[in-house]
C-alpha cells in the first residue's frame, strides 16, 4: 500500500512538473524548440543545441535498457529515460517474492542508482510515461504520462521528446495466444506488482478457507494453485509454492493443510530448453514435492475454473500464467521493419535499418532475416549483453563526433554483436537447482564459475554431476546473492 501511494504521489508530481515546463526560461530544453508544440497544447524536450551534449532517449528500464544506461558515458551524453517503471526488476527472483522467501525491495533497483545522472545531471531525466509514437524524420517521440490508479486525474499529460539517438528497450508482453479469459482472470509474473497480487490472493484464500460454513468443494477450489506454463518461471514458481506449503502452510494453517495443492499445466515438455536428463530430474523433484503435472492445452479461462482441450475442467483459487512472451501491441504498431515474430528488426550492430539514429535491444528486437541470423531468445542474459554492447558502440560514436542527430561524420562501428550463451539455470524447490552449460553453436562453452559470475552469484554445492562432458549439474543447498548490474 505504501509503495502504491508513493507511486501515485510521484505521478502527481510528474504532472505538476510537466505543467511547469511552460514557465521555464528561454534556455530551458523544455521550451527552446517546442514553441509551436506548446501552441498545440504539447510541451516537451526540444532538440539539443549546438555545443550541448547529445541526447540519448531510452525507452524502458528492463535488463537491456538498464545495462545500456549504466554504461553510457554521461560526460558526452544526456540520458533521458521514458518508462512506466522507475526501477529495474530482477525477474529471475520474482517467484521467490510471492511466498516471502525474498522481500519485494530485494528484487527492485531504482534507476537513479543504476544511472545517477537521471537525478543529478541538468540535461538528464527520468520521465514516468509511455511512448505512444515516433517520428523518425523529426527525431521526436510522443509520450503520455502513466496515471493508472489516479482517481483525481481525468486524462494523461501528453508531450514530445526530441532525440539524437533513440533506443527501444521496451521489452515484450505475456503471450496469451488469444485464449479467452486469460487477461481478465489470470495473474502474470513479470512485475513486482504481479508478485504482490499473487501473495495477496494466496494469503487471502488461505484465510477465507478457514471460515466456518465454507463447503469442502469450495475449500479445495480456493486452495488449488494452478500454474500454466512449464518454462523456468513456471517451474521455479511451482517449486517455491510447494516449499511454502511444506514449510509454512502446514504449520500456520493446520486446519486446511490437506486441501492445499499445486498443479502445473504444460502443453509439451517442462523446461524444454534443458537436457532431457535434467528435465527428468526436475519432474521427479516436483512430483516428490507434491506438484501435480498435467499435460494439456488450455482452451478457456473462467473466473473459477479453466477448461483443457480434452474437455477437463480444472477449478482454481489462484491462476498464474507463465507461457512465454511475444511482441507488444506498441512494438507491432511501429512503422519499422519487423523480424520473425513481430519484433523490431535490427542489423548486426542493433540498428534499425533505413531509420537513422534508432536502435533496438532486448525482448522487443530481433535480427532481420536478411542478416542470416536467428532471432535470439527472450532471455535476461541476451538483453543484458545487448545493452552492454550498444553502450560501448554509442560511446565510441560520441567520441568520434557522431553523437548528434543526422551526424555526417563517418564512424567505424567496430565489431558486430555476437551472442554467446552462458548457460541456463532453474530452481526446482527444496534448495535444489539445475544448471545446463552445454556448448551452444556460437560459443566454446563456459565453466560453472563463469556462468555464476553473470550478475548473480549463487552459492551451492554439487550433489550430482549429470554429465561432466556436457556440463550438466544439479545444485543442492542453493542460495542466491544479488549484485545489481
Amino acid at each position: 500500500m505504501a509503495a502504491s501511494s508513493l507511486l501515485r504521489s510521484l505521478s502527481r508530481i510528474s504532472r505538476a512538473l510537466a505543467t511547469s515546463f511552460y514557465h521555464r526560461g528561454p534556455c530551458s530544453p523544455f521550451s527552446a524548440a517546442a514553441a509551436d508544440a506548446v501552441g498545440r497544447g504539447l510541451a516537451g524536450l526540444g532538440p539539443t543545441a549546438k555545443g550541448e551534449k547529445a541526447r540519448v532517449v531510452v525507452l524502458g528500464t528492463g535488463w537491456a535498457g538498464s545495462r545500456l544506461m549504466k554504461d553510457l558515458d554521461t560526460t558526452g551524453y544526456d540520458v533521458v529515460c521514458v518508462s512506466p517503471r522507475n526501477h529495474m526488476v530482477f525477474t529471475p527472483l520474482l517467484a521467490s517474492t510471492c511466498v516471502g522467501t525474498l522481500e519485494f525491495r530485494s528484487v527492485a533497483e531504482p534507476l537513479a542508482r543504476i544511472q545517477p545522472a537521471v537525478s543529478k545531471s541538468p540535461g538528464s531525466y527520468f520521465l514516468l510515461a509511455r511512448c505512444t509514437g515516433v517520428d523518425p524524420d523529426a527525431h521526436t517521440i510522443d509520450c503520455e504520462t502513466v496515471t493508472e490508479g489516479e482517481k483525481d486525474t481525468l486524462e494523461p499529460w501528453k508531450f514530445k521528446v526530441s532525440y539524437d539517438k533513440l533506443v527501444f528497450g521496451c521489452g515484450a508482453e505475456a503471450s496469451t495466444f488469444g485464449i479467452r479469459g486469460v487477461t481478465e482472470h489470470a495473474t502474470f509474473l513479470r512485475e513486482v506488482h504481479h508478485a504482490q497480487e499473487i501473495r495477496r490472493k494466496l494469503l487471502l484464500n488461505l484465510m477465507l478457507s478457514d471460515v466456518p460454513g465454507i463447503s469442502e468443494k469450495e475449500k479445495r477450489r480456493l486452495l488449488h494453485c494452478v500454474v500454466v506454463g512449464g518454462g523456468p518461471t513456471g517451474v521455479e514458481f511451482s517449486g517455491e509454492l510447494s516449499d511454502f506449503i511444506v514449510r509454512d502452510v502446514k504449520q500456520r494453517y493446520s486446519h486446511v493443510k490437506d486441501y492445499v495443492h499445486v498443479t502445473l499445466i504444460e502443453a509439451n515438455e517442462i523446461l524444454s530448453s534443458f537436457d532431457v536428463r535434467l528435465r527428468q530430474y526436475a519432474i521427479n523433484q516436483l512430483v516428490k514435492s507434491g506438484v501435480k503435472l498435467v499435460r494439456g492445452i488450455v482452451k478457456d479461462v473462467q473466473p473459477d475454473k479453466l477448461i483443457l482441450d480434452n474437455g477437463e475442467e480444472v477449478p482454481y483459487g489462484l491462476l498464474v500464467w507463465s507461457t512465454g512472451v511475444g511482441a507488444s501491441s506498441f512494438v507491432k504498431s511501429l512503422p519499422f521493419p519487423k523480424s520473425p515474430g513481430g519484433r523490431i528488426g535490427v542489423d548486426e550492430w542493433l540498428r534499425v535499418p533505413s531509420v537513422p539514429d534508432v536502435f533496438a535491444i532486448g525482448d522487443c528486437s530481433g535480427f532481420l532475416e536478411s542478416t542470416g541470423k536467428e532471432v535470439l531468445p527472450a532471455l535476461a542474459q541476451v538483453a543484458e549483453r545487448q545493452g552492454k554492447y550498444l553502450a560501448v558502440l554509442l560511446n565510441h560514436v560520441m567520441k568520434a563526433g557522431g553523437g548528434h542527430a543526422n551526424s555526417k561524420v563517418g564512424v567505424d562501428l567496430g565489431p558486430k554483436f555476437v551472442y554467446k550463451h552462458l548457460g541456463s539455470m532453474a530452481t526446482v524447490g527444496r534448495y535444489k537447482a539445475l544448471v545446463d552449460l552445454r556448448q551452444s553453436k556460437d560459443s566454446k562453452g563456459v565453466s560453472i564459475a563463469g556462468f555464476a559470475s553473470w550478475f548473480i552469484w549463487r552459492s551451492a554445492y554439487l550433489t550430482r554431476v549429470v554429465s561432466w562432458r556436457n556440463r550438466l549439474y544439479v545444485l543442492h543447498e542453493f542460495q542466491t546473492h544479488i549484485f545489481f548490474l
